[in-house]
């Protein structure tokens, strides 16, 4: 596959994620739209709001894929976190509909410790059906947990069976992330493979280096060709999955730049 048949980016400031794109001669940007420690809602940081932002992105030929705050969790037996989860979900798919992104990012969750694991698949069916997916959902698969819906094969398996059985599931997309594969226990050479023979689909790629060992359950990203991932296989992954890509590492602008350009002549 050529490089330039794959679409590229980083995770970037929501100042202004075209001209983050543009600095990194990338074809994308993903950003968080407001804190992502917090339950409070969607935030335009961009000088012109959101469709002035839509416009420039589009102007410019850049993609923008929103990441939805760590603290959702739809999956949540407790009342006091699966309400507020969803009704922020709905606030950030429609935020990011109005910013033009391709896909609203967000983590499968867990449930809590003494709680049962399938009213966690069936609380992400209700999410979905209880959700105007106006953009793409993408589901990204996390590191670790033992009640973590999207850390095995399995779990994913299992989540992705009871979405695809609520109303607008076609909505629902898949996002592999490279580090949490590999500390999740997912083997990364045929880790798209693998899960695209569940989901049917992958689309997005986190393609991240791991500081940590296989199946550690530590979610620690590293720059590129700097940790514990096997390189070879990092780009198989990525050739693999044929997806948009998202780097998601440190050092800024230079660090960014050196991954992109690493994994480009690797491509």
């Amino acid at each position: 596959m050529a490089a330039t048949t794959v679409r590229m980016g980083a995770h970037v400031d929501s100042t202004d994620p075209v001209a983050a794109a543009q600095e990194r001669g990338a074809g994308l940007s993903q950003f968080f739209l407001g804190n992502p420690q917090s339950y409070k809602g969607p935030v335009v940081e961009y000088a012109g709001g959101a469709a002035a932002l839509r416009e420039a992105a589009e102007a410019a030929g850049v993609d923008l894929y929103v990441h939805a705050p760590y603290l959702i969790n739809v999956a949540s037996t407790n009342n006091r976190i699966r309400i507020p989860s969803r009704k922020l979900l709905q606030q950030f798919i429609d935020a990011a509909a109005e910013v033009g992104a391709k896909g609203l990012i967000v983590h499968g969750g867990h449930v809590e410790s003494e709680a049962d694991v399938e009213k966690g698949f069936d609380n992400w069916r209700k999410a979905v059906d209880a959700t105007d997916l106006k953009v793409p959902l993408l589901l990204e698969n996390t590191a670790g947990g033992d009640n973590a819906m999207a850390r095995t094969l399995d779990r994913i398996a299992r989540t992705w069976e009871a979405i695809s059985a609520a109303e607008g599931a076609e909505n629902v997309g898949f996002c592999l992330d490279t580090c949490h594969a590999h500390a999740g226990g997912i083997p990364l050479a045929t880790a798209a493979e693998q899960v695209r023979a569940i989901t049917g689909r992958i689309d997005l790629v986190h393609c991240n280096d791991s500081r940590d060992e296989f199946d550690s359950g530590a979610d620690r990203h590293t720059n590129l060709g700097e940790g514990l991932i096997d390189p070879d296989e990092l780009v198989a992954a990525v050739r693999s999955a044929g997806s948009p890509v998202v780097i998601e590492t440190r050092g800024g602008l230079e660090g960014q730049i050196a991954d992109l350009d690493w994994l480009r002549e690797r491509l």
